[in-house]
């Protein structure tokens, strides 16, 4: 496993449509702070920042799941770019003395991916997507909304 110190996740889904800019983030920085955002301006909500520290154990499970992934290994040259009316996904992973950047257009389901130049590529992304998104959120729900047995 990577030292924890050299582990750095960046992930950014977001588009600007007839509500305005709306995105979902999240940071998991050096010192293992997980940082989310997510601003949705449908039914008039607002900005959702959250931030917590991960456990060892949890930053551990963090790289494995990339390194499971092997999401290092592929490239976004051959991904369709970023485009004003579809919105884009950008991630950045820094791992094991490695670094790795994503930027491709935004993928609503995997029936998008279908007729790319790099489909298995594209689909890894996805399915990592699924995963930390699925993560993160799990994270700041039971981080932030249960109350401690007193």
């Amino acid at each position: 496993m990577a030292d924890a110190d050299d582990f750095y996740m960046y992930f950014y889904s977001g588009h600007r449509g007839r509500f305005g800019h709306e995105f979902f983030r999240f940071e998991i920085d050096k010192g293992g702070r997980l940082k989310y955002a997510n601003d949705s301006k449908y039914r008039r909500d607002s900005l959702i920042e959250k931030s917590m520290r991960l456990s060892p154990t949890m930053l551990n499970e963090v790289k494995r799941i990339v390194e499971d992934s092997e999401i290092m290994k592929e490239s976004d040259e051959k991904w369709p770019r970023r485009s004003e009316e579809k919105g884009s996904i950008q991630l950045e992973i820094t791992m094991g003395g490695r670094s790795a950047s994503f930027d491709t257009e935004k993928i609503a389901s995997l029936s998008d991916i279908a007729g790319t130049e790099d489909p298995e590529g594209l689909r890894v992304l996805y399915y990592l997507i699924q995963d930390f998104k699925c993560l993160v959120l799990s994270l700041v729900s039971l981080h932030f909304k249960i109350k401690p047995i007193a």
